[in-house]
């Protein structure tokens, strides 16, 4: 059976910054609870263009939860590219990552997450 990317929206219903967290909190336990290797986190980039705070405090949480060990690692979307060392370290990890549409996309609405 070929395995696909579960992609979570943390933007859905415009939550507050304390709503997304919490939200990526339970969608986290819920991919280690089912062994997914990687999601996809769809959070916005903010409406000025600078980075929204759900996106800065998404990424500040997995970097936390990374250097804690509780994740692998995590990759913005704005460099999901063949061109940066990180990402094709996690596609070498999770060759799944090759086949998905915002690869080379320059996406900064979205990371991924690796277990």
């Amino acid at each position: 059976m070929k395995q696909m990317i579960r992609e979570f929206n943390l933007e859905l219903d415009r939550p507050t910054v304390d709503v997304a967290l919490r939200r990526l909190e339970a969608e986290l336990e819920a991919s280690r609870h089912l062994k997914r290797p990687v999601i996809k986190l769809i959070h916005g980039y903010g409406s000025s263009g600078q980075g929204g705070r759900i996106r800065t405090a998404c990424r500040k949480q997995l970097e936390q939860l990374r250097q804690q060990g509780k994740i692998h690692s995590w990759l913005p979307g704005e460099r999901f590219s063949i061109f940066e060392e990180e990402a094709r370290q996690a596609m070498a990890r999770c060759p799944v990552l090759r086949e998905d549409r915002d690869r080379e996309r320059e996406n900064r609405g979205i990371t991924f997450v690796l277990f």
